[in-house]
């Protein structure tokens, strides 16, 4: 089964991208699954049903998030109600939303899980815990992914450790920065620390940069804008076998 992960798809721009690029290469790469992380595809921050949707209709068939999600209100019934776009499963219980799901392909059931991490993060559960709460649950599933929300590097290459063949992939997003240490692990388990973003390269994790530079120069808030210029798209391409990992690959449009 070939599994391609989307980096963090950010803003209108990032959407748009994704939706001239993905069917074709969906079809090129024979994609069985798509699963792409939008927290940050809403125009702003966050994101919406509208933008999720957007996803959707362009090929993702699950969507995972992070810190933000919470941000954009007229997402939470969608987060309720649907079993294509999850949030971290080591967020609140009171939450909206659920923190895993599962696929039905007829010939392979995946389990997809969302963690958030805790280092230079929002406060959630302690991740390691929790996923050990969240497997028993996806265990007639003979593909298992997680996506590990998390800024430090440290903590998701724990993580991979902790789950190596237990699960058949844990990739990290949020840094917005594509990692090079893409790898299989010693018990089947394809892991890379970050499969990076969706939206402008010109930019500071898609902000413009001269907005950025003046935030850390003065130390004062600034209003946030895209960057312009050229779009990108990283993630990595994962093909999974009997539940473990044949091949990981980075990938870039």
């Amino acid at each position: 089964m070939n599994i391609l992960a989307i980096g963090d798809v950010v803003s209108a721009v990032g959407c748009e991208f994704l939706r001239s690029k993905l069917p074709a290469y969906k079809k090129l790469k024979a994609v069985d699954i798509c699963i792409a992380n939008g927290e940050n595809s809403a125009v702003g921050n966050g994101i919406t049903p509208t933008s999720a949707q957007y996803l959707f209709d362009s090929g993702v068939d699950v969507i995972t998030t992070g810190n933000h999600v919470f941000r954009r209100r007229e997402v939470y019934d969608m987060l309720d109600e649907s079993d294509s776009i999850i949030r971290p499963a080591n967020f609140h219980k009171s939450s909206p939303g659920k923190g895993f799901t599962t696929v039905d392909m007829g010939f392979a059931k995946v389990g997809i899980v969302n963690l958030s991490g805790m280092v230079y993060m929002d406060r959630c559960d302690n991740p390691f815990a929790v996923v050990e709460e969240v497997l028993p649950q996806i265990e007639d599933c003979r593909i298992k992914i997680v996506d590990f929300h998390s800024e430090a590097s440290a903590e998701k290459k724990a993580m991979g450790f902790w789950l190596d063949g237990r699960v058949s992939a844990v990739w990290g997003t949020h840094t917005h920065v594509a990692t090079a240490d893409e790898r299989i692990l010693p018990g089947g388990t394809a892991y890379v620390t970050d499969i990076g973003m969706t939206g402008p390269s010109d930019g500071v994790l898609g902000v413009d940069a001269e907005v950025i530079i003046r935030r850390f120069v003065s130390a004062m808030p600034q209003r946030f804008t895209m960057a312009t210029g050229p779009v990108a798209s990283t993630g990595i391409l994962v093909d999974i076998e009997d539940g473990k990992a044949k091949k990981i690959q980075r990938v870039s449009v």
